[in-house]
């Protein structure tokens, strides 16, 4: 009975001692990765005795999704990894190579040849490469770029009120009594309506000056319009040239390789340089042997984002390194074409088992919007925002100016019929007519062509 009872004692002890070695076993299993990396900023930047950045943060988090632990290092000769003609590797790869590194986690481009030698991760960042400029290389200005402010829709709406405005200020005059003087003249003809509304349009004050309500009203709609319409062209025609500074002559590779007057380079010994001189493409060739005839290869990304800034100089590197210069340094513009789309991943010896879980991490954090964080995180830029240059103005951008300015020819000539009415009135209790019979008198009389009473002189004279 004593046997019976002491055999599950003894099962329990055996099972608590293989949990504990299970455990043992486990913790024994997980040691310290020792992790290469190259201080770049922002992937790898020093903050006193510790680093920080996009790769430091993204380590991190792989850390704790995989639950490993790690002791990040500097690369011993500061490169990313290139092969020598022996097949020896340099950088990071090389540490990884050799055994020195488990992983190297900084901005190391997925190529072939290196996938030949480690294994890498699915991308963390796509990139490609494209050329970084400084920003005081304009491009050509047509001849009539002074228009470019407004749309053709608008310039036709502005003819048309110009237009408009000269005729009611010839109606508006016609009408208007006050704007008649002795001998039946009248200041406002059609052109010198047409010349006022210029005058007026140009700052200039042109004469002569109205006398009626009706009149000034219909001039003081249009002196606001002109007013109004001016500020913002002026407005519009300042941004357009401000912006026009950020708009380089070189836009993309065929530019680049089909101009003489500015140098470029990339770094040296960069995947960069790879691409170019394993193309077959016509221009990228003789991109390639330009810089290598010429020796603009630059040795550090800093070298040449500081050749970039000093002028006359073209860098082309990575397109999100380039994105980093532009939001650290106002002075400089990246081009719009992006060609070679690569990416960015962590590298680990051949035949890892990490690699599959290295990358099944990268893409859930991708798929979380973690990935996308770090990017604005660490890419923020320290410019002000520069504004695009600034699109031409269309009709219903200005269309408060132009109902402003309708209400008050419409008020013009609705007070010009009543002063007309008003006189009508007291002429026809004087003369003993019909109010109605009046006006029309008076309308046709002011709307009659004003060369009328000057052709029946001459007649009169003869008939005499």
């Amino acid at each position: 009975m004593q046997t019976v009872s002491i055999r599950p004692l003894l099962g329990c002890l055996v099972c608590v001692a293989v949990l504990l070695l299970d455990l043992g076993t486990c913790t024994a299993a997980q040691p310290e990765l020792r992790i290469t990396t190259i201080k770049q900023d922002p992937y790898t930047m020093s903050k006193g005795s510790q680093l920080e950045g996009y790769c430091m943060d993204l380590l991190s988090e792989l850390a704790k999704k995989m639950g490993f632990r790690f002791k990040v290092h500097l690369v011993k000769d500061a490169s990313y990894g290139r092969q020598d003609e022996s097949g020896n590797w340099n950088g990071m790869i090389g540490e990884v190579v050799r055994g020195e590194a488990d992983l190297a986690v900084a901005p190391l481009t997925l190529t072939a040849t290196r996938e030949k030698a480690v294994a890498m991760t699915k991308p963390y960042m796509q990139t490609g490469i494209s050329i970084l400029l400084r920003k005081d290389v304009s491009e050509s200005v047509s001849f009539f770029d002074f228009l470019s402010p407004f749309s053709a829709q608008t310039w036709i709406g502005i003819l048309l009120a110009y237009l408009g405005t000269a005729f009611c200020i010839f109606l508006s005059a016609r009408l208007s009594p006050c704007e008649w003087r002795s001998g039946e003249e009248n200041n406002f003809s059609l052109l010198n309506s047409l010349w006022f509304a210029a005058g007026a349009l140009t700052l200039q004050g042109a004469g002569p000056h109205p006398k009626a309500l009706s009149v000034r009203i219909v001039c003081c709609s249009w002196w606001l319009f002109a007013v109004v319409l001016l500020a913002c062209y002026f407005a519009n025609l300042s941004s357009s040239k401000a912006s026009e500074s950020s708009q380089a002559t070189v836009k993309g590779f065929e530019d680049l390789a089909n101009q003489d007057g500015m140098e470029y380079g990339c770094l040296a010994g960069s995947s960069t340089l790879a691409f170019f001189k394993n193309s077959n493409n016509p221009a990228y060739r003789r991109i390639f042997e330009h810089m290598e005839r010429a020796d603009s290869f630059v040795a550090s990304m800093d070298e040449g984002v500081r050749r970039a800034r000093e002028g006359d100089f073209a860098f082309i590197g990575e397109s999100v390194s380039l994105d980093l210069a532009v939001a650290r340094h106002c002075d400089l513009v990246r081009a719009h074409e992006v060609i070679g789309m690569r990416g960015y991943s962590i590298v680990a010896p051949l035949g890892s088992p990490m690699i599959k879980n290295l990358s099944v991490a990268i893409l859930q954090l991708s798929e979380a919007g973690e990935l996308s964080y770090l990017r604005s995180k660490w890419w923020a830029s320290s410019c002000l925002a520069d504004s695009a240059r600034s699109a031409a103005l269309q009709p219903h951008s200005l269309k408060g100016m132009f109902l402003v300015l309708a209400l008050g020819l419409l008020l013009g000539i609705v007070l010009a019929l009543l002063e007309l009415t008003s006189k009508s009135r007291s002429t026809a209790g004087d003369q003993r007519k019909s109010c109605c019979t009046v006006l029309a008198e008076e309308l046709s009389q002011r709307l009659k062509t004003p060369n009328t009473n000057t052709s029946q002189e001459p007649s009169d004279k003869e008939s005499a």
